[in-house]
Parts: C-alpha cells; structure tokens; sequence
C-alpha cells in the first residue's frame, strides 16, 4: 500500500468516525426525553371535602402530564389545612383566601404564602322566607359567619344591601360592634360558618359561604344578594410554606391547576356558583 493510499484511508475513516459519533449524539439528543418541571417529585395537597375533590382529580392527572405526583389530603375544617401546612404534614394546600389566611398567621405565627389564585366564591345572603332584600322586615334575624374574616365579609354584604352601616374606615375583619346604623333593627346572629346555613329555616336571611350553601342544600334561587366579584380581595389560592414557594415543583402544580380541563371540571362542579380568579 502506497502513502497516497493509506493518507487517503486515514482521512476516509476519520470522516466516518466524525460522522458516526455526530449521528450518535444526534440521537441521544433526539431521544432524550424533555426534563417536567417537577423532576417526577410527588407532593401532598391538602384541600377540604365536597366538591373539590372532583376539580383535584381533574388537577392530579393534569399534573402527572409533567411528571409530578400529587396526593390530595381531605380535610372537613378550616383550621386543619394550615396546621398540617406548618408542621410540614403536606407540601401544599388549597382553600383559603388571604383574609384568612393574615387572620391565621397574626394568630398562629404560620409560615405560609400564597403562589397561585384559584378560584372566588361570592358569599351571598340567602333566605327562604323572603324573594328580596326589600321583603326583610323591621325586627328580623339575619345569620352571619362567626369567624373573623368571614364576618366582616358578610357585614359588608349587609352594608352594600343598605341593611346596615359600618364605621367610616372598617376594614375587612369588621364585627358587629362596627355598625353604626341599623335603620331595619336587624337581630345580627353569630354562628359557626358550618351552621348558619343549616339554620336558614329558623332565620329571616343568612350570608353563607358557598361551599357551605351548597352542604346546606341551599341554591342560587334562594340566593338574595351577593358580594361583587370584580376585584374580590376573598379570591382563593394555593398555599406553600415559605422558603420553597420558587422550588419547580411549585410552579407546575399552579400551571396543573390553571388550565381550561380544570375550569371545565370547576364549571360543571360549582354550576356557577365559583369563579375561576386566575
């Protein structure tokens, strides 16, 4: 064999090689498979019973799409979710809003935050006796919520229908030591958020909570007056615990939650009584 033709070889079987390790990284890069923001990380989401946990199945299969396993948590008490957030029992959970949530941290000195909206439920006054505000009569007994930040929402309902006035400058935990005015001499009666609804039978009207309306068997045509939903400062989020609300996974459950498969399960869920807020 001459030195042209061995050169020649050499440089033939170079380019080959060249051409087969570039083939081979183009493959690997080809069929590697697209990283999920979550790292396949499985995580615990505490949310509360009912209804929910129909819109949390449509998110869990949402959020497996990215390689995040979520495992949802039911709870039936408000106060549960933030103490299991706190002790680090779950990674997460949904359902609350920040007037509650200020109300629960001033209190309890919880590390939590919120990093994504999900949805507003507009707390409306209800009553089986009356069609209309206009109907409730001097003297009458009208229910509200018992807790701090769900009263105050509740009053400003009764402000807003003219039943009542609060003091100039109020702000969103109002009690019933802040009425000013009561043109009508409505009785305010204080009960747990779970029973004023169910009172509704021994009462003239009563502001409840939709998710709990909706346990009372209570519907939009007993419905008598609402909260407005633009700009609603009760919208309800996703809750972390501070100091991992920029982890990956974080951000891929929020996207898991706001899409339009879960605004669909919402809708039919809900049946108009929530809004999407996000």
């Amino acid at each position: 064999m001459n030195k042209k033709t061995s050169a020649t070889s050499n440089l033939t079987r170079r380019a080959s090689f060249a051409a087969i390790a570039a083939s081979a990284v183009a493959i690997v890069a080809f069929a590697a498979p697209v990283a999920s923001f979550a790292e396949d990380k499985s995580i615990k989401v505490g949310i509360m019973s009912g209804e929910d946990e129909d819109v949390w199945r449509v998110v869990t299969a949402e959020a497996a799409k990215k390689g995040l396993t979520v495992e949802t948590v039911v709870f039936n008490d408000y106060t549960q979710p933030n103490e299991a957030l706190e002790r680090g029992e779950i990674d997460a959970n949904a359902f609350q809003h920040k007037p509650y949530l200020d109300n629960q941290v001033q209190q309890h000195g919880y590390h939590i935050v919120s990093v994504g909206y999900t949805a507003v439920w507009p707390i409306g006054l209800y009553s089986k006796k009356h069609k209309a505000v206009s109907e409730i009569a001097d003297g009458a007994t009208i229910g509200v919520p018992n807790d701090p930040s769900n009263e105050g929402r509740a009053l400003r309902v009764l402000q807003n229908e003219g039943l009542i006035k609060l003091k100039d400058g109020t702000g969103i935990l109002a009690t019933v030591t802040d009425i000013t005015e009561n043109p009508k001499n409505v009785e305010i009666k204080e009960l747990d958020a779970g029973v004023v609804g169910r009172a509704i039978e021994d009462l003239d009207a009563a502001v409840v909570n939709t998710d709990w309306a909706l346990k009372a068997g209570l519907s939009a045509s007993d419905r008598i007056a609402q909260e407005p939903v633009a700009d609603n400062p009760y919208r309800n989020f996703i809750a972390v615990k501070q100091g991992s609300e920029n982890e990956a996974w974080v951000k891929t459950l929020v996207s898991s939650y706001q899409n339009d498969a879960v605004k669909a399960e919402f809708d039919k869920v809900y049946k108009g009584t929530g809004v999407s807020a996000y």
